[in-house]
């Protein structure tokens, strides 16, 4: 098990997902919870509770601690990092990419607000950083390091006993965190984590947009496929297809790997009934996925973005979704097996935005 406590932005995760996919190791990305704001997956008051942690402990492997000179500045560079992405579009991303979240509890729900003080404060810096990063010749450097100071002071003013009072008082419990935090674990480790249920959202924030396929119907076919070719019968025999298909659909496009509007483009067949031919089924040790082709409304062709359309069926234990587009690849490697299927199957459903 590789356990890595700083790994916060995307080139990271691209990292750890090569060491997966060459090692069949599993990465599980463990966050704080917090219910975030319209461009940050982590609201003012968490962001409050992380300066005011750093400014309480000492001998920090990194020197970020009470005894850093510009504490609060790294602190607004990790919160920047997010920018741009709200609570969900977060967590989607993180689940996308490698098939599972765990969230660690943080702040109580029922919470008195943060002070206006502090508040006001870590705002100002907030919007100080944002001014800087634009900046080329770092003329809001200066302003930066004084509200840093002002933040640290802020926070540790409030009248010192009290700010620590409520500051303590809006956590949670660490045993509880790590209680909760263990029990995710323990859930995933079991194969019984669940997706958190996607929202249609304003197209603003919208992440994917995908053909949705009834259940029922790729269970059928899979079945069907089982019982008329023995490689395809070895394969599932031992795969409680049932509970790993919960749903399924056929994505379109994704605003990660391809932009947002090459997703908003489907809008005109949104709520659509999409006839989807499904031509193959492709497995190897920890993937399956029906290589999909989506038809046309109306006598508009409707194409799919991805380079290998598919409908995933099956992961492996610690494998993100994603991880299927890899399938192909497998196949020509010889580390995967391509089943025709004999005519292909035409099977219906509707264009949603997820």
């Amino acid at each position: 098990m590789l356990a890595d406590k700083n790994a916060p932005n995307e080139k990271a995760w691209r990292q750890i997902e090569k060491m997966c996919l060459s090692t069949n190791a599993s990465a599980i990305p463990v966050v704080p919870d917090s219910e975030g704001t319209e461009i940050n997956p982590f609201s003012v008051d968490a962001l409050a509770i992380f300066i005011f942690r750093v400014l309480h402990r000492a001998n920090h492997p990194g020197n970020l601690d009470k005894s850093s000179p510009n504490a609060g500045c790294v602190l607004l560079m990790f919160y920047h990092l997010y920018e741009g992405k709200n609570r969900q579009e977060f967590e989607s991303e993180l689940i996308e990419r490698f098939g599972s979240l765990v969230r660690m509890p943080l702040l109580k729900p029922e919470r008195s607000p943060l002070p206006d003080s502090v508040r006001s404060i870590i705002e100002d810096g907030i919007n100080l950083y944002k001014l800087h990063k634009k900046s080329k010749i770092g003329v809001y450097k200066r302003d930066i390091c004084k509200r840093e100071s002002e933040m640290g002071e802020a926070i540790e003013g409030y009248s010192t006993w009290k700010c620590r009072l409520y500051l303590n008082s809006i956590q949670v419990p660490f045993e509880f965190a790590v209680k909760e935090v263990l029990e995710q674990l323990r859930a995933i480790a079991r194969a019984e984590y669940a997706a958190p249920t996607s929202e249609k959202r304003k197209l603003g924030s919208i992440v994917f947009g995908a053909v949705s396929l009834p259940v029922p119907e790729i269970l059928g076919l899979l079945n069907d496929l089982a019982q008329k070719d023995p490689k395809v019968g070895d394969f599932l025999k031992d795969k409680s297809l049932k509970s790993c298909i919960q749903k399924a659909h056929l994505t379109l496009a994704h605003k990660r790997s391809h932009d947002v509007t090459a997703v908003a483009k489907y809008a005109s067949f949104l709520d659509q009934r999409v006839p989807v031919e499904l031509a193959a089924l492709l497995f190897s040790e920890k993937l399956a996925a029906l290589e999909a082709e989506p038809g046309s409304v109306e006598g508009e062709k409707v194409n799919s973005e991805n380079q290998w359309p598919h409908v995933t069926v099956w992961t492996g234990e610690g494998v993100a979704v994603r991880e299927a587009n890899t399938l192909p690849q497998l196949l020509s490697q010889g580390k995967a097996t391509r089943i025709d299927i004999n005519p292909p199957v035409t099977i219906t459903g509707n264009l949603e935005f997820f």
